[in-house]
């Protein structure tokens, strides 16, 4: 009898105990896809400079880099971390982390993803990062998912893998999402995932953000891989070249530009070294963002197509590669491919460094723009050969969204 009572004491509490999620970890538990599982980081810029040669000796296996987000920001140090974990022997994924509010959007993300990849060779999935909503409603989320990553794999032809936390994996992607696309989850604190009712598995599972590995300066994200993150080889392709304008010749010595599917006349101004404004003037447009296929855009003889030309600087002390992307409008990537530098972080006074820069640059001075009616941050971009990211950094923006008529923008 008594034995009995002890036994149903016992059954109590453990009922008990399991409704209060203390045994979550032993009965919920979200289980790695195979038995193989490799050691794994995910980085971005934020780590600065990594020592591969070293990381790879502490056991790291398989790398996750951030390559891009939006649809104007690379990473500054992707092509840095591609080359050098590629050259240690680690098997390479990457990571967009999305901004898109509609599904034209994403597919225009999942576009400059596949530009930014483009002539790489991952041998893991390529993994959509989407984690800031805002106000969009849990199906738009899922729309604009399945768009970035249908649109991703047509023209990559690679497979996909979802990046979460484990909330967004539970109570925001879809069923659907989970039936087509494998699931690397982020969640802290506990030794395996917790099963979310969605996947039934994962390939990835990122365990910490205060990882500390040889070779990286700081705290990094931690992660184990499982090989289900990875794919078959075979090189991103590079995408279709921009086609050139090819203008019409005039008697008058000025030419009419045919055009083409895709253009904008914010590109065609960009090309001919004008303006949006000079181009409406001159073509009595009424609508500056409706151009059609086959129109015919007057441009005076006097514009001229912008072209790059390379100059050198002489490195002085307290520079930066960062400053001096920033002074001439360019990438930090582009400066480490143009001059063969292996550390972006070690650069000397006295150093010659070779920048490609606009025709139409005076690298001599400070430049600056005021804002127009119609202008974005995107807009002013193109327009002076230069980044979204770099606008933002050199005028302290908080909302790239967000810019007023009159507003002074520093732009190199």
């Amino acid at each position: 009898m008594k034995q009995k009572v002890l036994k149903s004491l016992i059954l109590f509490m453990m009922l008990t105990m399991s409704s209060l999620g203390i045994f979550t970890n032993i009965s919920q538990a979200l289980e790695p896809s195979s038995n193989v599982v490799y050691e794994g980081i995910d980085v971005s810029a934020y780590q600065g400079y990594i020592d591969y040669e070293r990381v790879r000796n502490a056991g790291i296996e398989v790398v996750y880099i951030k390559s891009s987000e939006g649809t104007t920001l690379e990473d500054p140090y992707f092509r840095t971390n591609y080359d050098n974990a590629k050259a240690n022997s680690l098997k390479v994924g990457f990571y967009h982390f999305i901004r898109a509010r509609n599904e034209e959007e994403a597919r225009n993300e999942a576009e400059f993803f596949a530009r930014v990849i483009s002539g790489t060779n991952p041998d893991c999935r390529l993994a959509m990062d989407f984690e800031v909503f805002g106000d969009l409603s849990v199906e738009e989320i899922n729309r604009i998912s399945f768009a970035f990553l249908q649109r991703i794999q047509e023209i990559t032809k690679k497979e996909c893998v979802i990046y979460s936390d484990a909330y967004n994996a539970r109570n925001t992607f879809s069923r659907e999402l989970a039936q087509n696309y494998p699931l690397w989850i982020a969640e802290y604190g506990v030794e395996t995932p917790i099963d979310n009712g969605k996947w039934e598995y994962w390939v990835g599972f990122q365990y910490t953000d205060a990882g500390r590995i040889d070779g990286i300066e700081g705290n990094v994200d931690r992660d184990k891989f499982t090989d289900g993150i990875l794919q078959t080889g075979g090189e991103i392709p590079n995408p279709e070249p921009e086609p050139e304008p090819t203008p019409e010749p005039n008697p008058n010595g000025n030419i009419y530009y045919i055009v083409k599917s895709g253009d904008t006349l914010s590109h065609i101004a960009l090309w001919y070294n004008t303006t949006v404004e000079e181009l409406v003037k001159l073509n009595n447009i009424q609508n500056p963002n409706l151009i059609y296929v086959g129109q015919r855009i007057l441009i005076l003889a006097s514009d001229e197509p912008n072209k790059e030309k390379e100059i050198t600087y002489t490195v002085r002390y307290g520079d930066s590669l960062w400053k001096i992307a920033n002074r001439y409008g360019v990438s930090v990537n582009s400066l480490v491919t143009l001059n063969n530098i292996q550390n972006p972080n070690l650069i000397y006074p006295g150093q010659q460094i070779k920048v490609k820069v606009s025709s139409n640059n005076n690298q001599a001075n400070t430049l600056y723009y005021r804002v127009r009616r119609g202008d974005s941050l995107w807009r002013i971009a193109r327009r002076y050969r230069t980044t979204v990211s770099n606008l933002v950094r050199l005028n302290n923006i908080k909302n790239p969204n967000l810019i007023y008529i009159g507003q002074i923008l520093r732009i190199y």
